[in-house]
C-alpha cells in the first residue's frame, strides 16, 4: 500500500461505496488526541509565539523601509521588501499542506521554523538591497509552513467544540504581530538599527524552538515512515504540481514588480512574463485536475466547495488591504509629516489598538453565539469606508482625522482577519483541514505579494510622473527618487520645491489608497460566500454534504 493511502484513509475516496465524510459524522469518536489543560497551554504558547513572529515579520519592516531605502539608496525596491517575503511564502505554501499530511508534524514545523530563522539572519546581515530581498524570500519560504502547521497542531489537540475559541485566540494574537510590527520597527530603527527588525526573531525564535523540541505534538504516531514517503515522493507529495505552481507565481510577481519601473508595460519581457505565468498556471490546473483528489497538491473538488473558495478569495483581498496600509501609512507619516521612524510607529497605534481589541471581541462573540458572518461583513464594510477616508490624506490632514480614520480601519481589520480560520476547522472534515488551510493561506499571502507589487507600481509611477510634471530639471527627479524616503528633506532644501515634492508624495500615496477601496470592497463581496453557519456544532451536516457532493460530481 502506498504512503498516500496509508495517510489519507480518512479522506474521501473515488472508488469507495461509502463516503468517509458521512461516516465520520455518523460516529462521535474523537478525531483529536486529548491533552490536559497544562499540556495544551504549554503546546499552544510556543505555537502561538511562532505564529506571532511570522505575522510580525510581514509588517515590522514597514516603518524601517524609509531608512532602508536611504541606507541602500533603493526607493524603487520598496515593493520587494514586502513582496519577496510574500513570494517565498506563496510559492511554497501549497506544498506545505502535503508535507504536514505525510511527515511528522513537530519536525516538519521545526524545519520550517529553522528556515525562517535563517532568512532573518540573512536580512539582518544584508550588505545590499539585493541581499535583503533574498533574505526576505528565504524567510517567507520558512514561514510558509508555520501558519498551516500551528492550525494543524491545534486542530489535532483540541476537541472540535472548543476549537473556535482556541483558534480565535491563536489567530488574534498572531494578528497582534501584524498590528505591532510598525511600532516595533520604528523603535528598533530609531533606537538601535533597522537590522534588529530581523535579529529580534533569533532570541525569541530560539525559545520557541527549544520549547517545541521537548513537547509532545499530537498526530506524531499517525504518519507513515519517512522512507516510505520519500520512495513515492513525486506522486504522494505531488512534486510535479509544485514545480508547475511555483514558477507561475514567480513570473507573475516579476511582471508586476518590473512593469512600469524597470521595463515598460508593453515590453517583450513583461508581456512574456505575464503569458508565461498564465500558461504555466493553466498547465498546473490541468495537471491537478488529472490527479486523484487525495493526491493532488490542491484538490480542485475541495477548492470548489463554497466556504473554501469564499475564504480563499476573501483573504486574498484582506491581506492586500492590511499590507497596503501597513507599508504606505508609515511612508506618509515619515515623509509628508516628517515623523521619525519611532514616531511614525506611535502614530500607527490607533490601528494597532483597535485591531487587537476588536479581534478579541469578535472571537469571544463567535464563541458565545456561534455565527461569524456578521463580524466579517461588518469588518470588511468598515475597512472599505476607512480606505475611502485614507484617500483624502494630504499635506494638511489634521491629527484628529488620521487618528479617527485609523481607529475605523483597525476595527474593521480586527473583525475580519481571523474569521476564515475559525470557520474552516469547524466546518470542514478533519482529514481535509491541512489542505484547506494551505489553500486559504496560499491565497492570503499570494494576495499580499500581488497587491504589494501593484501598490508599489502605482506609487513609484505616480511619484515619477508627478515630479516630472512639476519639476523642470529631470536630474532633480532622479536624485529625489534615488535618495530614499527618509532623505527627501536632505536633498530638497528650497521650501517651495519641498512643498511640491511633499504634495507629490501625498498624492502618490492617495492613489494607492484608491486601490485599497476596491480591494476592501471586493473582500466585502466575497465574504458573503462563507454562509450563515454555527461553528459551535462539530462539523455541520451541511458542510460535510457539500464536500461529499462536490467530490462525487468530480468522479468520472
Amino acid at each position: 500500500m502506498t504512503a498516500s493511502l496509508d495517510v489519507e484513509k480518512d479522506a474521501p475516496r473515488e472508488d469507495g461505496p461509502e463516503s468517509p465524510v458521512s461516516k465520520e459524522n455518523e460516529t462521535d469518536s474523537p478525531d483529536y488526541e486529548p491533552m490536559s489543560v497544562l499540556q495544551l497551554v504549554l503546546l499552544n504558547f510556543p505555537v502561538t509565539l511562532a505564529f506571532f513572529l511570522l505575522m510580525l515579520d510581514t509588517s515590522i519592516v514597514s516603518t524601517a523601509v524609509p531608512e532602508i531605502t536611504s541606507h541602500f539608496k533603493s526607493l524603487l525596491d520598496v515593493g520587494w521588501y514586502g513582496s519577496a517575503y510574500q513570494l517565498g511564502y506563496s510559492a511554497f505554501q501549497p506544498l506545505s499542506g502535503r508535507l504536514y499530511t505525510f511527515f511528522n508534524v513537530k519536525w516538519t514545523f521545526l524545519v520550517f521554523f529553522a528556515v525562517f530563522e535563517l532568512g532573518s539572519v540573512i536580512c539582518g546581515a544584508a550588505s545590499s538591497s539585493t541581499m535583503l530581498i533574498v533574505g526576505r524570500a528565504v524567510a517567507g519560504l520558512g514561514a510558509s509552513g508555520l501558519m498551516n502547521g500551528s492550525l494543524t497542531i491545534i486542530s489535532a489537540a483540541v476537541p472540535p467544540h472548543k476549537q473556535p475559541l482556541i483558534i480565535g485566540i491563536n489567530v488574534s494574537l498572531g494578528q497582534l504581530g501584524v498590528a505591532c510590527g510598525p511600532l516595533l520597527g520604528g523603535v528598533f530603527t530609531e533606537k538601535v538599527s533597522w537590522r534588529w527588525c530581523f535579529y529580534i526573531n533569533l532570541p525569541v525564535g530560539g525559545a520557541v524552538f527549544l520549547l517545541l523540541l521537548f513537547l509532545r505534538v499530537p498526530g506524531e504516531t499517525k504518519k507513515p515512515a519517512p522512507r516510505e514517503v520519500l520512495r513515492t515522493a513525486v506522486r504522494s507529495l505531488d512534486l510535479v504540481g509544485f514545480v508547475l505552481c511555483a514558477p507561475a507565481v514567480v513570473m507573475l510577481m516579476l511582471a508586476l514588480q518590473w512593469g512600469g519601473n524597470k521595463y515598460a508595460w508593453d515590453s517583450s519581457r513583461i508581456i512574456g512574463l505575464f503569458v508565461g505565468a498564465g500558461v504555466t498556471f493553466a498547465v498546473f490546473l490541468v495537471w491537478e485536475r488529472s490527479r486523484r483528489k487525495e493526491e493532488a497538491m490542491i484538490p480542485l473538488p475541495l477548492l470548489r466547495t463554497q466556504i473554501i473558495w469564499s475564504a480563499a478569495a476573501t483573504m486574498f483581498f484582506v491581506c492586500g488591504v492590511l499590507f497596503c496600509a501597513n507599508y504606505y501609512l508609515p511612508i506618509y507619516f515619515q515623509v509628508v509629516k516628517d515623523d521619525s521612524a519611532l514616531l511614525s510607529g506611535v502614530h500607527y497605534l490607533p490601528t494597532i489598538l483597535a485591531q487587537v481589541i476588536l479581534a478579541l471581541v469578535a472571537g469571544s462573540m463567535i464563541q458565545r453565539f456561534g455565527y461569524y458572518l456578521p463580524s466579517i461583513v461588518t469588518g470588511t464594510a468598515l475597512t472599505t469606508v476607512a480606505y475611502g477616508l485614507f484617500s483624502t490624506f494630504d499635506v494638511d490632514t489634521k491629527v484628529r482625522d488620521w487618528v479617527g480614520y485609523q481607529i475605523l480601519f483597525g476595527a474593521g481589520c480586527g473583525m475580519t482577519s481571523s474569521i476564515p480560520f475559525i470557520a474552516i476547522p469547524s466546518l470542514i472534515p478533519k482529514a481535509q483541514i491541512p489542505t484547506a488551510m494551505a489553500i486559504v493561506v496560499f491565497c492570503q499571502f499570494l494576495g499580499g505579494a500581488v497587491i504589494l507589487c501593484a501598490a508599489q507600481t502605482i506609487f513609484t509611477n505616480s511619484l515619477r510622473d508627478l515630479l516630472t510634471s512639476h519639476l523642470e530639471d529631470r536630474s532633480r527627479v532622479a536624485l529625489i527618487i534615488s535618495a530614499g524616503a527618509r532623505s527627501v528633506r536632505n536633498v530638497v532644501r528650497d521650501p517651495e520645491e519641498l512643498a511640491v515634492v511633499l504634495g507629490d508624495y501625498s498624492e502618490s500615496i492617495r492613489r494607492v489608497m484608491f486601490m485599497g477601496i476596491g480591494l476592501a470592497g471586493a473582500a466585502f463581496v466575497m465574504c458573503w460566500g462563507l454562509g450563515w453557519r454555527d461553528v459551535r456544532k462539530k462539523q455541520s451536516e451541511e458542510g460535510s454534504k457539500a464536500v461529499e457532493e462536490v467530490a462525487s460530481k468530480s468522479e468520472p
